[in-house]
């Protein structure tokens, strides 16, 4: 089973992913995780590096269409090592996959444009570049206010010296990036959203693994 693990910076997605391998490990099955862009590990990888620190201009400056094709490059690098934990794991699970791409991009689109950016992507990604598609999706969903205050206790990245970057700096981009996320969990059978907040109150990681790792387990018995 292929589980993809989406959500706006700052959501808590590698926490969880990681929580979640662990989890499924201890239940006795085989699990690979797989983080994207893989920044040190791919040519295209480097390049998001450069791009998220600002080297080809502000966010607005490079359109989406182009910058879509840096984070698809980094997949398509990554194919073959995909394919194979596929193959040979119960379970792969993916920190961002292919929505993130088109959420993070789509958010600079409006209307008849980001419906265009989004088809296009996923003609790249899964058709031309023949990524696998997910058989389930979990969005973490937090408001981009709650986001940013994690985004600033984050631990140093290895692409970045500065405590935000381009994307996770700019407070009305990750709630467009939310937007389109929900939009696209409402427009998708496989999606499923866990919400990270009670209220106004942040779910503990604990809280949101037990969500994440009983939906889980109930689509692996389903299959």
């Amino acid at each position: 089973m292929l589980i993809a693990i989406e959500g706006i910076d700052g959501s808590g997605k590698g926490t969880q992913a990681a929580r979640l391998r662990d989890r499924l490990e201890a239940s006795g099955r085989s699990v690979t995780l797989l983080s994207f862009p893989r920044y040190d590990a791919t040519r295209f990888g480097k390049v998001i590096g450069d791009f998220l620190n600002g080297r080809f201009g502000a966010l607005n400056e490079v359109h989406p269409l182009l910058a879509s094709l840096l984070y698809a490059g980094d997949r398509f690098e990554s194919r073959q090592m995909l394919e194979e934990a596929i193959r040979s794991q119960d379970v792969v699970v993916l920190d961002r996959y292919v929505a993130s791409n088109i959420a993070h991009q789509g958010a600079k689109l409006q209307g008849e444009e980001r419906a265009e950016l989004i088809s296009w992507v996923e003609t790249v990604e899964h058709e031309i570049y023949g990524l696998p598609k997910p058989d389930l999706t979990l969005l973490l969903d937090l408001p981009a206010a709650t986001a940013q205050q994690l985004i600033a206790k984050k631990s140093a990245r290895t692409y970045t010296e500065k405590k935000a970057d381009l994307q996770e700096a700019d407070g009305g981009y990750l709630a467009s990036v939310r937007e389109v996320y929900r939009e696209l969990a409402v427009d998708q059978t496989h999606w499923q959203i866990v919400p990270c907040l009670r209220e106004d109150s942040l779910k503990t990681i604990d809280e949101i693994s037990d969500e994440v790792f009983a939906i889980v387990e109930a689509s692996l018995r389903s299959s």
